[in-house]
């Protein structure tokens, strides 16, 4: 008899064969897994799951037409919600969100939703099921950021039969889908194809186009009917300690950027990437993990992630913090650095403290303390900052009357209205780095408010 408190395990290939290479770890569900684990569902009355997704995806729909066979089915109620399926099965925090709200996880595991909506999207893919194109209605919208934000927003007013189209500063649409996750996590072509997607319900896409260059959103916003600001937070922040500028130290961003959007990693690549011996990676997020996880397929022998606070407080998604600990990075809990050692202008190691726990701070989290006397050697050749970001002043920069926020974000509402009159903004760029899901339910929403705003007019 089948335990039905137990999910059925998503196949993964092995640490050793996978952390060689850029290909996926997760190999995703066989029709007959997605069946089983899709019957799992206990189908509540009150929906919690539901509650728990920032974009509203109808769980047990999908879960139930999955189980049915009826895989088309479950795609088309998943894409009524959401305009990135394949994305979001994949790198959405799951757990703490539609999975952390499921009543099969009070006792035992909550049913894999993100692993479920990853197999709708995938066969929909593979099977060439259409995707719908609305009558035009015959309104403009400017859509600037091809990330996760302007995406989901640039769905949900094609869906309403809005001209939308999307400028995107870089050569190719995707934002941090592109240039921050790795492709072992979230393979290029399912973003591709996912924009794609957009594209044949009547998107239109302008890469290399700088706002704030090219064009003003002044400019933007007498030539369309609104505009949505979904410009991401792609500007790093540093430790400000000693050595930060001795070869070998980088950002999260630029070590990513080139591997990810540049494809660094493959032989015939024009891109350079250091590669380092000894990797130390600064942070305990995703970020954190994914730079890691790059060294390591990039043949780094030794690499560690140092992190001031202790492993329950790891913001990472336990699933990659697992997968880094089986393809051997080394975590150093409750430390931090104080100083980055060179020789002739060039890494080669960082001085750090131990840390304790003490009281709460404003975050909710104990407050890292550094205890007296504890300093100590850490030997690396490569330092890499994974500490957030922020956004890129360029648009409120050249936007007159934009207002921002103290930590120079876009200052909007719940719906994504800024201070001038059409002018929409929402995800990063608007909350600082958060996650690509909250990022699309911004986009989501600022999207209705776009609609209401032009139906009043």
């Amino acid at each position: 008899m089948t335990d039905l408190s137990r999910r059925v395990p998503v196949p993964a290939r092995g640490a050793e064969e996978r952390n060689k290479d850029f290909g996926e770890v997760a190999l995703g569900y066989t029709e007959e897994q997605a069946m089983e684990e899709a019957g799992r569902c206990l189908h509540c009355k009150n929906r919690p799951c539901v509650e728990g997704c920032p974009v509203g995806v109808p769980i047990p729909d999908f879960l139930r037409a999955i189980s049915e066979g009826d895989f088309e089915g479950a795609y088309r109620a998943i894409s009524s919600a959401s305009s990135l399926p394949a994305v979001c099965g994949r790198v959405c925090p799951q757990e703490r969100q539609c999975e952390g709200r499921c009543t099969r996880g009070l006792r035992g595991d909550a049913v894999a939703i993100g692993a479920l909506e990853r197999f709708a999207a995938d066969r929909h893919a593979a099977c060439g099921g259409e995707d719908p194109v609305q009558e035009p209605n015959g309104r403009r919208v400017a859509v600037v950021g091809s990330g996760p934000a302007g995406l989901a927003c640039a769905g949900e007013l094609v869906s309403r039969g809005y001209s939308v189209t999307v400028f995107e500063a870089l050569h190719r649409a995707g934002g941090v889908l592109v240039y921050g996750i790795p492709a072992f996590r979230l393979p290029k072509e399912v973003v591709a194809r996912e924009v794609d997607a957009l594209i044949r319900r009547g998107v239109k896409l302008e890469t290399d186009s700088v706002i704030g260059r090219l064009q003003t959103v002044a400019e933007l916003r007498a030539e369309y009917d609104a505009v949505f600001l979904g410009t991401g937070a792609g500007l790093p922040r540093f430790m400000g300690i000693e050595g930060e500028n001795a070869v070998g130290v980088f950002s999260a961003n630029e070590y990513l950027t080139r591997v990810n959007l540049m494809r660094a990693y493959e032989e015939d690549s024009e891109t350079p990437v250091y590669r380092a011996k000894r990797v130390a990676v600064i942070g305990g997020g995703n970020v954190a993990m994914d730079a890691a996880r790059c060294a390591r397929r990039l043949g780094a022998e030794q690499v560690l992630i140092a992190y001031r606070r202790g492993r329950e407080e790891l913001p990472a998604r336990r699933e990659e913090i697992a997968h880094a600990e089986e393809e051997g990075i080394e975590f150093r809990l409750l430390t931090s650095p104080v100083r980055i050692l060179s020789e002739d202008g060039v890494v080669t190691g960082l001085e750090c403290v131990k840390m304790t726990l003490g009281e709460a701070d404003a975050s909710g989290r104990r407050r890292p303390v550094a205890e007296k006397g504890s300093e100590h050697i850490i030997g690396a050749d490569c330092v890499i900052m994974a500490l957030g970001t922020s956004p890129n002043p360029l648009i409120r920069q050249t936007t007159e009357g934009l207002a921002s926020g103290a930590d120079g974000t876009i200052a909007a509402d719940g719906e994504g209205r800024t201070s001038l009159e059409g002018v929409f903004a929402g995800g990063d760029a608007v909350t600082g780095s958060a996650t690509v899901i909250l990022a699309m339910g911004a986009g989501k929403r600022a999207a209705a408010a776009i609609d209401a705003f032009l139906s009043e007019k």
